[in-house]
């Protein structure tokens, strides 16, 4: 007798059902995919228990017809593809057609749908139970396709047994439906759970022709509410994706378009678990764990540890270019060229984050040219002179600093003309270019420019003057400004500083060496040893001396001179994990940041440590020539304000 045995039909089905519909929001996703690949303008859910008793999902898509509706029960029945190289080439969110025979194998599903272009209002219903089919019926129905599934998993009761509470189940189901309304800003969703309706997205037009990007902040808004501040990211361009084993061979370049757009998180805006990070490829939402690391590397220098940036992603390439049939319910997918995406999109957000810390939005930016003079705030009057202070002195180890209003603000540089250094610029300097007068006490003060006389409610706060009026603590630098009090975190600014001069040293590789008096040897297990090999480069141009010793030894005989570390052997110990998480594409930057943040901060300026008048106008100066000046190389901010209307708040002037 045969041991081994054919599967019935039911059985495969089930077991079918099993890897691809884990718990009601995997009933959910499989029918909203059909519907959008069915091209709906709106699609309506609605789920009762949590899923157990009732997944409806209604649509204004195309419809079937009779023939069409039974051939869908059928496994691996599909209109998206027909021959093995359309694998290769899927632009619809389903292909396998597996979803809608496993669905009704383990449940009472009822399929009502209208085929497009009809006069006829009449329909077809299908009722299935357990996956066989009990009826075929005419039936009067809109446009488009309505599936009712319930007593999911009724037959399978261990199934059953183990899903979550309703709430558990609900949460699921309301986070897949925020992850459409991200992806499509145009369709019309309704969301209605237990009869009350719980989201309700309204529709765009086509005819309304707006950026997705700004479709995309509108139902972010609608979603997450308003409040937190985001960095739009746009950005196209051309990779090579020509296999390595070609490119020996001489193959040409074969060049492919990568767009990424969308929203990240300002510095500062985090959250303690990944649940804001929302990626899409060609739409469809995903996991992958490059695309997860380009994203906490792009803000490793501008989030805290334990915190995480949030985002809502959009990346699109060819078809040809990543593989979605690698998990069954095809959440997870794999570029071809993982690494090159990989670093494309770190890049991007690199790059968006730093435009995001220098730009430029002034309201005077119009009228602000290149070529013309700097325009300065008035100081205001100081007090008078017979105004008598009753406030006691200061202590005598910490003299207070003159009051700024008594002389010129701390204000940003002249922009620098294009292609010419700063101390090559041409004009006026800063006190010829400034147009006097007489205040009230007969001093003279540079006169309000009329387009000026209003707050820059929008500049950048390392944008507009500032005036020195105190050290807080020894370690708090306050300043007025024409909208409020901005204080500056002298150690945070002074380590944002070094960062980033020290970065810039490790990119150009001309780090500065410091031999050790005793050198050291580390032993590595083979695979460790082959990967230090490669980067043995690397570490010498970011001041590390290590050499080769042996098939698996290596010998450190120098290290930077602003590395304070105890064991030398620890130190390339520690860069080795990062080398090896990081992978093969890692640059002696990224390599380095870690170890020059934690340097940085401990060769920075420390809470109270004096700094003079010219010492705090340096560091101003610096800090506004960082690239992300607003954020410690740890996350930490490094300047804030207060404005006046919160002032006014707090000391009950306004309401």
């Amino acid at each position: 007798m045969n041991r081994i045995k054919l599967l019935s039909e039911q059985v495969s089905n089930q077991i079918a059902a099993g890897e691809v519909i884990e718990r009601p929001a995997s009933v959910v996703k499989e029918l909203v995919e059909n519907s959008i690949d069915a091209g709906a303008s709106r699609i309506t859910v609605e789920v009762i228990d949590g899923g157990r008793t009732l997944i409806r999902v209604s649509d204004d898509g195309q419809g079937m017809s009779q023939d069409d509706a039974l051939m869908c029960l059928e496994r691996h029945a599909t209109s998206k593809i027909e021959q093995a190289e359309d694998l290769s080439q899927i632009r619809s969110m389903g292909f396998r057609g597996e979803a809608i025979p496993s669905i009704a194998s383990v449940s009472h599903m009822t399929l009502i749908s209208r085929l497009r272009g009809l006069d006829s209002p009449e329909g077809t219903e299908i009722n299935v139970s357990g996956g066989k089919i009990v009826n075929v019926k005419a039936a009067g129905a809109a446009v488009g396709t309505s599936i009712e599934v319930r007593n999911l998993f009724y037959n399978l009761p261990a199934r059953r047994k183990f899903l979550r509470a309703q709430q558990t189940e609900r949460s699921h189901i309301q986070h897949y439906i925020t992850l459409v309304a991200s992806a499509y800003p145009r369709l019309a969703l309704t969301y209605i759970q237990e009869k009350k309706v719980v989201f309700q997205f309204p529709p765009v037009p086509p005819s309304v022709d707006e950026a997705d990007i700004k479709l995309l902040r509108d139902r972010m808004r609608l979603l997450y509410g308003r409040g937190e501040n985001l960095v739009e990211v746009d950005s196209s361009l051309q990779y090579d994706s020509t296999p390595e084993e070609d490119v020996a061979l001489g193959a040409p370049s074969k060049l492919v378009d990568l767009k990424l757009w969308g929203i990240i998180g300002a510095p500062g805006v985090s959250r303690s678990a990944r649940d804001r990070q929302h990626f899409f490829v060609n739409r469809r939402p995903v996991d992958n764990i490059g695309l997860n690391y380009a994203l906490t590397n792009a803000y490793q220098s501008a989030l805290m540890k334990g915190r995480h940036p949030v985002c809502c992603l959009f990346l699109e390439l060819h078809p040809s270019e990543v593989d979605v049939n690698i998990h069954p319910a095809k959440r997870e997918v794999k570029f071809h060229k993982e690494q090159a995406v990989r670093r494309i999109v770190g890049d991007i957000l690199r790059s968006s984050l730093e435009r995001y810390h220098r730009s430029q939005e002034l309201a005077v930016a119009e009228s602000q040219l290149l070529d013309e003079p700097q325009k300065v705030l008035a100081p205001k009057a100081p007090p008078s002179t017979n105004e008598v202070s009753h406030e006691e002195p200061p202590p005598v180890e910490t003299p207070p600093l003159p009051l700024a209003k008594e002389k010129a603000p701390i204000v940003p540089a002249p922009k620098k003309t294009a292609g010419m250094p700063h101390y090559l610029e041409t004009g006026s300097t800063h006190a010829e270019r400034t147009t006097t007068t007489t205040d009230a006490l007969g001093k003279t003060v540079p006169a309000l420019t009329p387009d000026l006389e209003a707050p820059l409610e929008n500049a950048p706060l390392l944008e507009v003057p500032l005036y020195l009026i105190g050290v807080l603590s020894r370690l708090y630098l306050l300043f007025e400004s024409d909208r409020g009090l901005v204080i500056v975190d002298q150690h945070a600014a002074h380590e944002r500083i070094l960062f980033e001069r020290l970065m810039e040293q490790a990119q150009k590789g001309n780090a500065e060496q410091q031999k050790l008096l005793l050198s050291e040897t580390i032993e590595t297990g083979m695979k460790d040893a082959a990967l230090l090999k490669e980067r043995l480069l690397i570490f010498q141009k970011l001041g590390i001396g290590l050499h080769e010793f042996g098939a698996r030894t290596f010998l450190i005989d120098a290290l930077p001179p602003f590395v304070k570390a105890v064991s030398a052997k620890e130190f390339v110990l520690n860069l080795l994990d990062s080398l090896r998480t990081a992978g093969r594409e890692i640059s002696q930057a990224d390599l380095a940041m870690e170890t020059i943040a934690t340097h940085a901060c401990r060769l920075a300026v420390k809470a109270n440590d004096v700094m003079a008048n010219e010492e705090i106008e340096h560091l101003m100066d610096q800090l506004r020539q960082c690239k992300m000046p607003y954020t410690c190389p740890h996350g930490r901010p490094t300047i804030i304000e207060i404005s006046t209307r919160e002032l006014e708040k707090k000391f009950r002037r306004i309401v």
